[in-house]
């Protein structure tokens, strides 16, 4: 059996978009409903994709806004970025992308893996974004594109969301190591 990788992932996004949530939802199957803004927390979580065990160290950033300063920590020994905005906010839409171009401008990559996820997609009332806006801006990234909720819960759809989340950022690591596996095999979260 191959040792597990070590993979470190950094969540970022404006504040009040789900970042915690989605986080938190993923690695102890929960739903937070009480807000709390975030300084910074770590998750550890053991994932298996594909018959490879993955140790996923995952860095829930504080919200950002496009004046943060980018820090530092947030592009160093960072394997993968999940990217969050939210469907009902264009505020945070714009400004997901304008973290995108300090990621790369502080990496100094041209591409990083990274998957761009709209979050809240159960608050159809109040959508602002639609998921075209969000794909067409993944793909102008060269990202993949997610919607998700950590909210809508019935037979553990919301966990669903969750894990396809984290288990499409391990693949586009993991093509980005050129060990691009195929898309047909299962995620198995320990």
């Amino acid at each position: 059996m191959p040792q597990p990788k070590y993979r470190k992932i950094a969540v970022l996004g404006y504040r009040s978009v789900g970042k915690s949530s989605l986080t938190i939802q993923f690695v102890e199957g929960q739903f937070v409903d009480s807000y709390d803004p975030t300084i910074e927390n770590t998750f550890n979580k053991m994932v298996s994709v594909n018959g490879q065990d993955f140790n996923l160290q995952l860095v829930d950033t504080a919200g950002q806004d496009e004046y943060s300063i980018f820090p530092q920590s947030h592009s160093m020994d960072i394997h993968g970025y999940v990217l969050v905005y939210s469907v009902t906010s264009m505020k945070s839409f714009e400004v997901v992308q304008v973290l995108h171009d300090k990621l790369l401008d502080m990496v100094g990559k041209i591409q990083v893996p990274t998957v761009l996820v709209g979050n809240k997609k159960d608050l159809h009332m109040e959508r602002v974004i639609k998921p075209e806006e969000g794909k067409k801006l993944a793909d102008s990234w060269g990202a993949a594109f997610m919607e998700s909720s950590t909210y809508f819960c019935s037979t553990h759809v919301c966990f669903l969301y969750t894990v396809e989340v984290f288990k499409r950022i391990i693949l586009e690591m993991e093509k980005v190591d050129g060990n691009a596996p195929s898309e047909e095999k299962k995620c198995a979260v320990m």
